[in-house]
């Protein structure tokens, strides 16, 4: 038995997991892929004077997930020429633990931290912290090719970013996207931090998706301990991630007419987004959600009174955000910018392991609720929306298709919530186990995955945030468009600088 099967929100005994030497690991990845499957995560973890390889695979079809384990000195075969999945994450590993992907096809650095163990994949000198953006950067040759280069500082108030951009005249050639500005080494700092303050941690992974990580890991703490949370904590969770998708997508509409200069939908949208977080704030306090989830259910109820008056308001919101994306997709002006622009062909989604609305955009069917589903998603899920052009509009009508859906959702689970508690105690969690978590995020998968040592404490802790995958989505979006054109494309993906830099 090479790879061992389980479902979202399950766990294994590492014990249980076979130690494949790393030519059948690669050949068992490789399987996996043929077979439609894709590589959710692929990450490191110190075992004595060597490193364990875990990567986890997302069978869709089936439903199910695979973990897939092997045991590497310092150095390994990189699979990224055949498996551009794990480029990525061949990269962050040699950050973090200083092995090297021999082949890598384009080996360098990625957040410019100091490796966790002391040892270099570049040879740097350790007692020298590296330079934010100190690489190699592709060039372009040729007569009248020019480079543009983009931040890091930018004008609006968004963290940093650094865009390279290979031009000939207006056509874009190539874009090189350097990030790793604001790393905060969430995963370093995780093992051994006091459970108390984990939660409030995994709420700030990247602000916007507070519910989405806060849920995940609940899931892994649940899974660990062995104790689901209630139906009803677990329908409160699924309204607040829907308020969560409708806020943000919405406000990506809006932030859509303002790159096309269309003010009305860009008024109303900034005021609607507002609502939908205030919808939010009226669960827990908090427009972004914080405080509501916690392992074992939610740290706020939902009780009657408060249900019919979120649902008036609700239908209120509901109304005038039908009308603002109407006047919107009905503008012939508005649909000549965004159709055609920015196009990622599906087959490039596919092998780059994008997620989410840039995936379900170019007609990948990929959404955690529909074939990893959890909670209050079980059995109650059936509408995946998908468009095949993969381009701005497609990517704008996916939002729009899911602002919908989501307002069903919320509406049903405002008039029918569960009886019962809305929290449960949780015992200790379980030791040597690996267990992992699934959250369709309004941006796509939000992935955890834990590792357990002895005393049931956190050894290793792998979060990959849908953020992580889709920036090489915008790099390919950008290719033979014009550079003017970069501000919608950006918009159109709007990509979490933090949660790229965990």
């Amino acid at each position: 038995m090479s790879a061992v099967t389980l479902k979202n929100g399950g766990l294994v005994p590492l014990a249980e997991l076979e130690i494949l030497d790393f030519a059948a690991f690669a050949a068992a990845l490789r399987q996996e892929v043929d077979a439609q499957g894709r590589i959710a995560a692929l990450f490191a973890a110190p075992a004595g004077e060597q490193f364990d390889l875990f990567a986890l695979v997302a069978r869709d079809r089936q439903g199910q997930l695979a973990v897939l384990r092997s045991r590497v000195g310092t150095r390994f075969a990189s699979l990224a020429r055949d498996l551009p999945q794990v480029h990525l994450f061949e990269r962050e590993i040699a950050e973090q633990y200083g092995l090297v992907p021999e082949g890598h096809p384009w080996f360098k650095p990625l957040r410019f931290h100091p490796s966790w163990t002391g040892s270099d994949a570049w040879g740097r000198d350790p007692r020298r912290h590296p330079l934010v953006g100190e690489m190699d950067y592709c060039r372009v040759a040729g007569e009248e090719v020019h480079e543009v280069a983009v931040g890091p500082v930018h004008a609006g108030i968004i963290e940093p970013g650094h865009f390279r951009f290979q031009c000939h005249g207006e056509q874009v050639l190539h874009l090189e996207i350097s990030l790793g500005y604001q790393h905060r080494a969430v995963e370093a700092l995780l093992p051994g931090t006091p459970a108390a303050k984990i939660a409030h941690q995994m709420e700030t992974l990247a602000g916007d998706s507070t519910i989405a990580h806060a849920g995940a890991y609940a899931q892994i703490c649940e899974a660990l301990a062995g104790t689901p949370a209630p139906p009803r904590a677990l329908a409160i969770r699924a309204l607040a991630l829907e308020l969560e998708r409708l806020a943000n997508h919405v406000g990506d509409i809006g932030g859509l007419a303002t790159d096309v200069g269309f003010l009305p939908t860009a008024s109303f949208c900034g005021r609607i987004r507002g609502d939908y977080l205030n919808l939010s704030a009226e669960l827990c306090g908090s427009r972004f959600g914080r405080g509501l989830v916690r392992p074992g259910g939610t740290a706020f109820d939902l009780d009657a009174s408060l249900a019919a008056r979120m649902l008036e308001r609700l239908e209120a919101v509901a109304r005038d955000t039908r009308g603002a994306l109407e006047i919107f997709f009905d503008s012939p002006s508005v649909l000549a910018r965004l159709e055609g622009t920015g196009r990622v062909a599906a087959q490039d989604a596919a092998a780059l392991g994008l997620v989410g609305v840039a995936a379900r955009a170019c007609g990948l069917n990929i959404d955690a609720r529909r074939h990893h589903p959890w909670g209050a998603y079980l059995d109650r899920f059936d509408h995946l929306v998908t468009e095949d052009s993969g381009d701005v509009f497609a990517r704008a009508r996916v939002r729009r298709r899911e602002i919908n859906d989501s307002l069903r959702w919320v509406r049903d689970a405002l008039r029918d919530l569960p009886a019962g508690p809305s929290r449960l105690s949780l015992p200790a969690r379980a030791a040597r186990h690996l267990a992992v978590a699934l959250v369709e995020g309004w941006r796509g998968e939000v992935v955890h995955l834990a590792l357990t040592d002895q005393d049931g404490r956190f050894s290793r802790y792998k979060i990959v945030d849908p953020s992580f995958r889709n920036w090489s989505g915008l790099a390919m979006a950008l290719r033979g468009e014009q550079i003017s054109d970069f501000p919608l494309c950006n918009k159109s993906f709007n990509l979490s600088y933090c949660g790229f830099d965990l």
